[in-house]
């Protein structure tokens, strides 16, 4: 009845979060971060060994997990979208997240188009892509032996846990419900505190802004475990990190907007935004909207929001909303025009970078000349802004 091993419940559920935790960390490790977007290389013994565990307790397979993610990436909150619950609703990709994939891997086209760089070889083509089942059917002979009746149950979790929380919870609440780091041109968020489940995946927001890092975290309060195992491997030898998120350099006492200065703003273009939301947005509309009154908060993060976002993601409400407050309030208006003006620098790809940067410069010149303190001071920082390697 026991199985071999004759654990009690409460033994066999630190077992069951033990391997659901390692299937997790070969998601978030090889299927992610190592294989949809190259962040960074494994070693091939290491990459084989997660390659089989998953192989063993999902049944996945990998150019077809890599395919449907990189084309969300691609077309992601459109109706291409394998999975947005921006177009197909919270319920559906929550709870039917699995079978989502499963539509989007059927088509050939879109395999052929986004799995290149994904393992072909001699076992892959024999054994893990074809009988792709016959690995979780070994897993469920392996628990009924080691557990007994109760090896059936842990099975059943193994096989729920990643449709549940990889392709629901992270697909689904991940674009719908959360916080974000970031203005990403699409709905991602991030959750917390599901670090330990999801090992990193939570970071939504941040993965979408910086998609070939490897590292998901952003802030010092953000856990991305993920993160920690691959700097676990590194240091012993078995990976090697190619990129993370670039971080803006400083060059105090820089006030010269130059090229090099275009080029950093546009490298760390999500860091500028979110800098802007907090040294400029959050302080003005605190003043405006608020002023000595410390009852509003309310009012002070609706507003927040609505300026530190892009009218893209905003829904119709929000937009009137947003419309509403920035009629009412010069101040106001003028911060969210500048935001707005801002994004222009980097999202006009079809200007050359001289006009680029004659636009940045007449940005910051008018920036500093707006009479809004917070707005001038941001700008007399971000002259600062400089490579790496041009900053000293």
């Amino acid at each position: 009845m026991n199985g071999l091993l004759d654990l009690s419940w409460w033994q066999l559920v630190l077992v069951g979060l033990g391997l659901t935790h390692v299937t997790i960390v070969a998601v978030t490790v090889f299927l992610h971060r190592a294989q949809a977007h190259r962040a960074l290389d494994l070693h091939p013994l290491v990459s084989h060994i997660l390659r089989f565990w998953l192989w063993l307790t999902t049944g996945m397979i990998t150019k077809e997990w890599v395919a449907v993610h990189r084309k969300h990436h691609a077309r992601c909150e459109t109706p291409e979208d394998p999975h947005s619950p921006q177009v197909l609703g919270l319920r559906k990709v929550l709870w039917e997240g699995a079978e989502l994939y499963r539509v989007a891997a059927r088509d050939p086209d879109l395999v052929a188009r986004f799995a290149h760089g994904t393992p072909d070889d001699r076992i892959e083509r024999l054994l893990y892509t074809p009988h792709n089942f016959v690995g979780v059917s070994l897993l469920l002979a392996i628990d009924a032996m080691l557990f007994g009746v109760l090896g059936v149950a842990l099975w059943a979790v193994q096989m729920i846990w990643i449709p549940f929380w990889a392709a629901g919870v992270i697909n689904g609440i991940g674009h719908y419900w959360g916080y974000r780091n970031f203005d990403s041109p699409d709905a991602a968020t991030n959750i917390v505190p599901l670090g330990l489940l999801i090992g990193g995946e939570e970071l939504h927001n941040n993965h979408h802004a910086f998609p070939s890092s490897a590292k998901l975290s952003a802030r010092p309060w953000e856990l991305d475990i993920g993160w920690l195992y691959i700097r676990a491997l590194e240091l012993i030898g078995l990976a090697r990190v190619k990129k993370v998120a670039p971080s803006p350099a400083l060059v105090q006492g820089k006030d010269t907007v130059d090229m090099d200065t275009l080029r950093a703003v546009v490298v760390n273009r999500m860091h500028v935004l979110a800098s802007y939301a907090r040294e400029v947005v959050a302080p003005v509309s605190r003043k405006e909207l608020c002023g000595a009154d410390v009852s509003c908060r309310r009012l002070y993060r609706q507003a927040r929001r609505l300026l530190a976002s892009g009218a893209p993601q905003l829904d119709a409400v929000k937009r009137a909303r947003l419309t509403r407050l920035i009629e009412q309030n010069q101040t106001l208006r003028t911060v969210y025009q500048f935001r707005q003006r801002l994004r222009e620098v980097w999202e006009r790809t079809a200007t050359s970078q001289e006009s680029l940067l004659q636009a940045l410069q007449d940005w910051c010149a008018q920036a500093e000349s707006s009479g809004i303190r917070a707005l001038q001071e941001f700008s007399r920082r971000l002259r600062q802004y400089s490579l790496p390697s041009q900053a000293t």
